[in-house]
């Protein structure tokens, strides 16, 4: 774990972007007046004929993107979170989504280490609202090198995509010139016997601090990534219930529709085991500093290291 290294994958986003742009002519990024926040700026200062500004009309662009993808281009159309994923959810799911077109979809400040921008801004359903949508492939990376991997995955699987980017810088926990990338396969960060941490996106580096604290009670956890939530990878899921019995899911998002429903959606089917849902419940956030708030809604190592003990 490179933890004194720290980058936010917002800014991952932007600079893959701008690689994948010089080996690809068709790829287009389209943003709705948020580029320097979202990071497609720097696509723009390298391709300003291949950048589009929609203005601030996020389902407007949604349908300029669904309309390039049947002319032969892969539009990236990118803005935050709560505007991709909840102001045009109609226009992704209708001119997206139902007819499979070839979209990816870039969301940014997700979650609420948005921070200071509050509730209005801090999606934490996204997941929820975009794995329901047939067809529609869901990422949420959890560093700097998952992140570029998974933009570039994103260029090169036929269909819709949804990637989840975050606004605050967190450590870099994978090593470049290792680690591979592939759709629909979680990882195995941390062998363990006594229970599982199943996490995504920030959460995965909270998820293996977690973890050392935890062994230091003499609790042995196995961690695992999944940072496509959409398909999941059931084998990997099953698996490490199976080797511990006991499973607890981690989120920067409701525990309504993203990882943890997933997951124990899985296990209810196919092995029932008591599965813990950490994340945000059921309630909005709030305004703030972005670490203090992920303390505070107890999904940071200590508050997860918490949970696990209480309730295994």
């Amino acid at each position: 774990m490179l933890e004194n290294k720290l980058v936010a994958t917002r800014d991952s986003y932007g600079k893959e972007l701008v690689a994948l742009g010089k080996e690809h002519d068709n790829l287009i990024v389209l943003d709705a007046d948020l580029a320097a926040a979202t990071k497609t700026a720097m696509f723009k200062k390298e391709f300003p004929e291949r950048h589009i500004d929609c203005g601030i009309a996020e389902a407007n662009m949604a349908g300029i993107a669904a309309g390039m993808s049947t002319c032969g281009y892969v539009p990236f159309m990118s803005s935050f979170a709560m505007f991709a994923a909840g102001r045009a959810y109609e226009q992704v799911r209708n001119s997206i989504g139902y007819p499979h077109l070839n979209v990816k979809i870039g969301a940014t400040h997700a979650g609420i280490s948005v921070g200071e921008d509050g509730a209005t801004h801090q999606c934490n359903e996204d997941i929820a609202l975009m794995r329901a949508i047939p067809g529609m492939v869901v990422i949420n990376p959890c560093d700097d090198v998952e992140a570029r991997a998974a933009v570039r995955a994103a260029y090169e699987y036929e269909g819709p995509v949804y990637m989840r980017f975050g606004r605050l810088a967190v450590p870099v926990i994978n090593n470049e010139d290792t680690y591979k990338f592939e759709l629909g396969k979680g990882v195995v960060l941390r062998e363990g016997k006594d229970v599982a941490i199943i996490a995504t996106g920030l959460c995965v580096c909270e998820a293996l601090k977690a973890a050392e604290l935890l062994k230091a009670q003499g609790i042995d956890a196995m961690v695992v990534n999944i940072h496509t939530i959409k398909p999941i990878d059931e084998e990997l899921v099953i698996s490490a219930a199976k080797a511990t019995g006991r499973v607890f899911t981690v989120e920067e998002h409701s525990v309504i529709g993203g990882l943890g429903s997933a997951v124990m959606e899985v296990l209810s089917e196919k092995c029932p085991v008591k599965v813990t849902r950490i994340g945000i419940n059921d309630i909005f956030g709030e305004s703030g500093p972005a670490k203090e708030l992920i303390h505070k809604y107890k999904i940071d190592a200590e508050g997860i290291a918490e949970k696990v003990k209480a309730d295994l």
